[in-house]
């Protein structure tokens, strides 16, 4: 016997903050990658062009995400009768793939360039004045995307570095912890920047850009993980796991709970299946309105499961 859920609260509900906060950022980052690329060719420094790299990569990963925010809002359909949630993973994996390429990868090189080869530095004052301003856009970005955040972990009661490790909302988390990067990122650049000025060494400038593309490397690892982690199948914490068997086990006619399988599709989007031992002479009325009563209670604790499926099972002796 199955339940599914048909209520119009769909998985796209929850996409507009999502979205905003992401554009929010991609827009930040197309202005400062410009900026930075200038100031970089024109000071001569390989820790601006490598923040230059790593802007443009922010840009591209976050141009995924809009994608991913908007395929993942479209409703079930014959082909895919449990919706297409999980494709907001798949893009957002593909996003750190992206910022590990495109940032990553071109930082290191760029660093180990200048290390062999030596550069000669121009004025280095623009470079200065870009990273302040993109310091203050990235800032504000990165307060767009806490405040998110911290909304979403209030009502989930967690705290904020629990919920940021753990959310199933992963554009979100990947605008903060780049955001987060990129301010890093600014001030290793200024570190490089003025390193060379006292010492007259542009060791400290190549050893900068190696340190941005360190830091873009930690930043795709952990985003790439997360996302696979989701694509592969994950299910709900434990305590929310033993939440869900307690409100089962809470409902008439319900005996044991035989086996419980949860899965994460979505940020607000989760499927729950188990096998139920029923009284042995409860009728089929009975178990029928048990399974409706059981997903009522599901989704009114927690709003976020979409589908519930219980297949009554006899327990073995």
């Amino acid at each position: 016997m199955t339940n599914d859920s048909e209520s119009g609260d769909g998985p796209g509900e929850g996409n507009g903050e999502s979205t905003f906060t992401v554009i929010v950022a991609a827009a930040a980052n197309l202005g400062i990658a410009v900026a930075k690329a200038v100031a970089g060719i024109v000071s001569g420094s390989s820790a601006m062009l490598s923040e230059a790299a790593h802007s443009v990569a922010d840009t591209v990963t976050e141009v995924m995400l809009l994608t991913a925010l908007k395929r993942s809002a479209k409703p079930a359909d014959d082909d895919h009768p449990v919706g297409y949630a999980g494709e907001r993973y798949v893009w957002a994996l593909l996003a750190a793939v992206a910022t590990f390429v495109g940032g990553a990868v071109f930082s290191v090189y760029d660093g180990i360039h200048t290390l062999v080869h030596g550069e000669e530095l121009g004025d280095p004052l623009i470079s200065y004045i870009v990273l302040a301003v993109s310091f203050l856009l990235e800032g504000f970005s990165l307060r767009t995307g806490i405040r998110q955040v911290k909304a979403e972990a209030e009502r989930m009661k967690a705290p904020f570095g629990t919920y940021l490790r753990h959310t199933p909302d992963t554009t979100v988390k990947a605008v903060v912890m780049e955001d987060s990067a990129a301010l890093a990122g600014l001030m290793l650049a200024a570190g490089g920047l003025l390193g060379v000025q006292i010492t007259g060494s542009d060791v400290w400038d190549g050893v900068a850009s190696i340190l941005i593309g360190a830091l873009l490397v930690y930043v795709a690892w952990v985003l790439g993980r997360s996302n696979a982690e989701l694509l592969i199948g994950r299910p709900l914490p434990r305590p929310m796991r033993d939440a869900v068997r307690d409100e089962l086990l809470s409902v008439p006619h319900v005996v044991a709970v035989l086996d419980l399988t949860t899965l994460i599709q979505g940020p607000d989007e989760v499927l729950v299946a188990a096998k139920v031992d029923f009284r042995d002479v409860a009728s089929a009325e009975q178990v029928e309105w048990a399974c409706e009563h059981a997903e009522t209670l599901l989704r009114a604790r927690f709003p976020a499961i979409r589908h519930v499926y219980l297949d009554p099972t006899p327990a073995r002796p």
